[in-house]
């Protein structure tokens, strides 16, 4: 029973950041859309999709990056220029 409980805590917890990472894509594939009809009013409708799959694309280098970031080690971000 407990076993079971565990399972379905991390499958909960897998849906949960598989959704929010949708989010995030979603919303740079808009962003990107936004900014190309910002620009171009009369845009086609193939620039809009390569702004949109840009924009999808750029969230996730983006994620890979913040994360790379936040697993660096406290000492290399502490600033310390001793040494």
């Amino acid at each position: 029973m407990i076993a079971a409980t565990l399972r379905l805590t991390h499958n909960a917890q897998e849906l949960e950041m598989g959704i929010g990472k949708l989010i995030e894509e979603v919303a740079g594939a808009v962003a990107a859309d936004e900014a190309v009809e910002a620009v171009d009013p009369n845009a086609g409708f193939l620039t809009k999709a390569a702004a949109a799959v840009a924009g999808f694309e750029g969230v996730n280098k983006l994620t890979d990056v913040l994360k790379e970031k936040e697993q660096e080690p406290a000492a290399y971000n502490s600033g310390d220029q001793n040494g």
